[in-house]
């Protein structure tokens, strides 16, 4: 148990049915990555790569059918590994063509209930979440103060009002929102986004969570705040080494905080590694969606030069019609004849191209 990883993702797949289209959407289509103790992994990707919904599914927040169908999540919790989709397969039955996942049937309010038994102990105490929206997150109906309150009473030993609204006192002092106590008893709607976001950062933290999700923390504010809250989380950080997984667009935000970093494209993990490795635009062994996204990122250059932007050709895949080949193939630049056969026809492992790095590219295979 020491030395296994705090969590580890195993072929997780969740899909939802389009009625319009008559089909499964494979939002997270068999993604497989692990966090060890004390690290930041990075997790990157354009919108609809299936960033968010991994999260969601880690902490069984995803409603509706099919939604989560197969996988494993492996959490360390109180010195076991737990299987948080335990006892969830019973409810779901797939039918495969040719090894794909064709049909599903699923009881969902069973699952539901069995998830709820599940996560109870988990969900808001040993794995926290920091949501894309603070405003939209946050009871709009109660004060600030007393929603981190009461996520103290829930999720921790404190039960004493008093000493659970001095911990949340501390929290919001922690995160350097200006006169705390004041600010204890405002409502959502009198802070502003970046307050907001301070407030979500002190309430996932206040009960001391040994994994914290924090799903594009920077999203929806000024440069300004963006570059205050980021500062916020290197700081905390560095003093508390709490284990997160980081989701976020911007690049520039996942290299100064992040120990790895997992690249998304179309469900599942293209790349996977240090981040010094990945996110260096001088290292050439890399994945193509990799550099294409690296490339995209506006440098002086730009301006000095006036260079154009590098765009990534094509359209983002559609999820409901997977390839049966690369799921980038078709907006690739780096094909060669070599490759190409097996680029149109089949999909490439996720294969270590360098010690603690992988990608699933055919450019890397012998």
């Amino acid at each position: 148990m020491k030395n296994a990883p705090l969590l580890k993702i195993e072929d997780l797949r969740t899909y939802f049915y389009s009625r319009s289209k008559q089909a499964f959407i494979r939002s997270v289509d068999g993604v497989n990555l692990e966090i060890r103790r004390g690290e930041t992994l990075g997790v990157v990707g354009e919108s609809g790569s299936g960033k968010s919904i991994t999260a969601l599914s880690v902490l069984g927040l995803i409603s509706g059918g099919p939604g989560v169908i197969a996988g494993k999540i492996l959490f360390g919790s109180n010195g076991e590994q737990k299987d948080l989709l335990d006892g969830l397969e019973g409810y779901v039955k797939i039918g495969r063509e040719q090894n794909r996942i064709m049909q599903v049937s699923k009881d969902v309010l069973g699952w539901e209930r069995r998830s709820d038994e599940v996560m109870r102990t988990i969900r808001g105490g040993e794995i926290a979440m920091i949501f894309q929206n603070p405003k939209a997150s946050l009871n709009p109906f109660t004060p600030v103060g007393k929603q981190i309150t009461e996520a103290i009473r829930l999720h921790t030993k404190i039960t004493d009002a008093q000493e659970a609204a001095e911990r949340a006192i501390y929290w919001l002092k922690r995160v350097k929102i200006d006169s705390p106590a004041l600010r204890f008893d405002n409502y959502p709607f009198g802070l502003s986004g970046g307050m907001c976001q301070r407030a979500m950062i002190a309430m996932a933290l206040a009960c001391e969570p040994a994994l914290l999700i924090a799903d594009e923390p920077t999203t929806g504010l000024d440069a300004t705040i963006q570059s205050k809250i980021v500062d916020l989380l290197a700081e905390l950080k560095s003093e508390l080494g709490t284990t997160t997984m980081l989701i976020s667009h911007d690049i520039s935000v996942i290299s100064r905080l992040s120990d790895s970093v997992v690249v998304m494209y179309g469900g599942t993990v293209v790349e996977y590694g240090p981040v010094r490795d990945i996110l260096t635009a001088s290292i050439s062994s890399k994945h193509p969606y990799t550099s294409a996204l690296l490339a995209s990122i506006p440098g002086e250059e730009h301006v000095r030069d006036k260079v154009a932007l590098q765009a990534i050709e094509g359209d983002v895949l559609d999820t409901i019609n997977i390839p049966a080949g690369c799921r980038f193939y078709a907006r690739c630049n780096r094909v060669t004849p070599k490759i190409r056969e097996n680029c149109e026809r089949r999909e490439p492992d996720l294969r270590e191209i360098a010690p603690g790095h992988r990608a699933r590219c055919w450019l890397y295979f012998d």
